[in-house]
């Protein structure tokens, strides 16, 4: 079967990564974590999780159908390095809602046009209406870290993205959106055995860029470049609520209840949406190299 980009990806397990990282993947087990520091030693186990999730799913048709009534305006950004799980959070947020009034923004690279505007603009056009839910699967926090790793951005302009990001928020959020940013975090032999898995996939190569790439070997630049991220944009209007998602199964339930535990809405099953694990999702200070 032929690989995407020659197998590079394989090459670079094969040949380019730490030895550490090589040593995790050579002990991979079917439901073993990788990380060392990650709180849980195995992946949630299906029939568990697939019994809380389907209680998360009710409560959240009930949050659509308040928010639809109520008129409430709700954003979730999803952020994360490569491989970490935001498309598929961001599916089982969305699984049995009904589309038109949750929509998935995942907003290519800017045309010419969008180029030359302020940096901003072209995200306000998608903004929730009374009764939406929105979310970004990536956002305007490109400029925060994807496009200083690879020098898609100046100095200036990210400085400037700096500067503006914070009353950019504040005005959303003042304006009464309800603005949740997440922060999906994976270890480095978790996201390399995730993207092997998608190398060797022929219905998941697709997702698979020449950016992922590359950026294998930029792991360190991308650590820095989101420690700086979170430092410079969490705030108590706009926090950042960091997952760590080296178990999808455990990232994608406590994402869906820090959303719920938000909001009182009609015939709200608190009992049913559980507790949120704080060793996996919580506030930057969670973060981890």
């Amino acid at each position: 079967m032929e690989l995407p980009f020659d197998g590079a990806i394989s090459a670079f397990a094969e040949n380019e990564a730490p030895q550490d990282i090589r040593a995790a993947l050579q002990n991979d087990g079917k439901d073993k974590i990788l990380t060392e520091s990650y709180p849980h030693d195995t992946r949630m186990s299906r029939k568990q999780y697939d019994r809380e999730m389907d209680a998360l799913q009710i409560e959240l048709v009930k949050l659509q159908a308040w928010a639809h009534e109520s008129g409430t305006r709700i954003v979730i950004v999803f952020e994360g390095r490569d491989a970490a799980g935001k498309g598929g959070t961001i599916e089982r947020f969305r699984m049995n809602l009904n589309p038109r009034s949750a929509r998935l923004v995942a907003l290519p690279k800017p045309s010419d046009t969008e180029r030359e505007q302020w940096y901003f603009q072209r995200y306000i056009s998608h903004m929730p209406t009374a009764g939406e839910l929105v979310f970004f699967d990536r956002s305007w926090y490109n400029r925060g870290v994807v496009e200083p790793v690879f020098g898609f951005c100046t100095p200036d302009e990210n400085a400037r993205f700096f500067n503006q990001v914070q009353p950019f928020e504040q005005m959303l959020v003042e304006d009464g959106i309800h603005l949740f940013k997440f922060w999906l975090n994976v270890g480095r032999a978790e996201q390399l055995r995730r993207m092997l898995k998608r190398e060797s996939d022929p219905l998941k190569q697709w997702k698979l860029s020449a950016i992922d790439v590359k950026g294998l070997r930029l792991w360190n630049e991308y650590s820095a470049a989101i420690q700086d991220t979170l430092a410079r944009s969490h705030t108590a209007k706009a926090p950042w609520t960091v997952v760590r998602s080296d178990d999808k199964r455990r990232a994608r339930l406590n994402a869906i209840r820090t959303v719920l535990h938000q909001f009182d809405y009609d015939r709200k099953d608190t009992g049913a949406i559980g507790e949120i694990d704080s060793t996996v999702c919580a506030g930057p200070e969670i973060w981890d190299a």
